[in-house]
């Protein structure tokens, strides 16, 4: 930038600036002015804040996700369960960036529990299946142990199925699981029509309510026996190693296991409840982008009135060598100058009302099945780079526009 460009550029502000702080002759341009900074503040402070919110509950599920979503799941393309190979569970565990896998076994049945009857999903995964999913760190109560040391069967249900049931690991009542013959004759005696084995639990997970009444974790085996299967499976649930690529291992796994199965990463297996949230997110963003725009209209009333009133300023600025642009400069200034003080004034209260609810949780949860009671709040860099960008670039809307419809009436008359 040439030197007299800069000294043109910071006669602009300094002008801009005094116009802006320095007393009017009509206090209606003072009021506005203070409405136009308190709108974009407030339209600053809420986008920072529904922001890191939203952030914060897509890391909370994320987290309830992890639990349950392998990094990686294979399942059949076409059927419920399929018989692995044995060649490609070998090449499997031989790619690089595969720390671990676990067969899993998933199906209905009905629990009985003393006098209680529930109908729930039994999961038979094997003993890589805590590695895999880290469930193990989700205990309520007990712990997460498939079999003991004499190889003795256990159960780990939900804790929405253990209050409904009225379980607790401490008792001494079995958990009764009942699953349809896939085979034999048709009989009208019911018990006859159902595989029932016994088993106890060991322990009781938390996570969500979703899962929580849904799922009974139990050994593979023992499921293949209630099952009537000898070497079905599910799916093959996947961990990653730890810095592998993920987007390299998914590509070898899918050449491994062909076009008959589906690999799913995480976002692939909650991809509807991902793209929803993205979606209610982007919304959000452009319904309260749209307030801020509504806001700008102040701003527009507060130039329009300002370039009025200065009018006979103008006329001597011209008198003493300004030419159109100057002028012009110094009003689209004044404009820009409302929305980088409400920017950074809503910035600053956004992040200091963000701060509190980290700390303090100030806003509860109303729901007793989440694994938190606050609103969890998580602040990014990039929320505090877009926000103000965009409500800079409106600002710079909301002064060009009437600042070049008006001066170009007023210069002219000047002239």
């Amino acid at each position: 930038m040439s030197q007299p460009a800069a000294k043109e550029l910071k006669l602009s502000i300094y002008i801009a600036k005094r116009y802006l702080f320095a007393k009017k002759s009509r206090n209606a341009i003072n009021v506005i002015s203070s409405v136009s900074v308190a709108g974009v503040t407030t339209g600053t402070m809420a986008l920072i804040i529904v922001l890191s919110v939203f952030n914060g509950l897509e890391t909370l599920v994320r987290s309830i996700f992890n639990t349950f979503d392998p990094d990686l799941k294979v399942t059949a393309a076409i059927g419920k369960t399929f018989v692995p190979d044995p060649a490609g569970l070998t090449q499997l565990s031989r790619v690089n960036g595969v720390a671990c896998f676990s067969l899993c076994l998933e199906e209905n049945a009905l629990l009985k529990y003393g006098d209680r009857q529930y109908i729930a999903t039994i999961k038979g995964v094997d003993d890589n299946y805590s590695t895999v999913t880290g469930i193990d760190s989700s205990m309520w109560d007990g712990s997460f142990v498939l079999k003991s040391e004499t190889g003795r069967p256990y159960a780990i249900p939900g804790i929405g199925i253990a209050n409904f049931l009225g379980m607790n690991i401490n008792f001494i009542t079995p958990l009764n699981i009942y699953v349809p013959k896939k085979t034999g004759n048709v009989n009208f005696n019911a018990e006859d029509a159902f595989v029932r084995k016994f088993i106890f639990p060991a322990g009781i997970y938390q996570v969500e309510q979703e899962y929580d009444s849904k799922y009974v974790f139990i050994p593979l085996d023992f499921a293949r026996e209630l099952l009537e299967d000898k070497g079905d499976v599910s799916s093959i649930e996947i961990k990653f190693a730890a810095g592998a690529d993920e987007s390299r291992v998914q590509k070898e796994v899918t050449a491994i296991f062909g076009n008959n199965f589906i690999i799913q990463n995480k976002y692939e297996q909650q991809e509807i409840f991902y793209k929803v949230m993205r979606s209610e997110r982007l919304a959000i963003f452009f319904i309260l982008t749209l307030i801020l725009v509504i806001a700008s209209f102040n701003i527009i009333g507060s130039l329009t009135m300002l370039i009025i009133e200065k009018e006979r300023d103008v006329e001597i600025l011209k008198s003493l060598g300004a030419d159109n642009n100057l002028i012009r400069k110094i009003f689209i200034f004044e404009g820009w100058l409302i929305s980088i003080i409400g920017a950074i004034t809503g910035i600053i209260l956004g992040f200091i009302i963000c701060r509190i609810q980290q700390k303090f949780g100030i806003v509860r949860l109303r729901s007793e099945s989440l694994i938190m009671d606050a609103y969890p709040v998580v602040m990014k860099i990039k929320d505090f780079i877009i926000v103000p960008a965009t409500v800079l670039l409106i600002g710079f809307w909301a002064a060009w526009y009437p600042v070049r419809y008006l001066t170009k009436k007023y210069l002219t008359k000047t002239d």
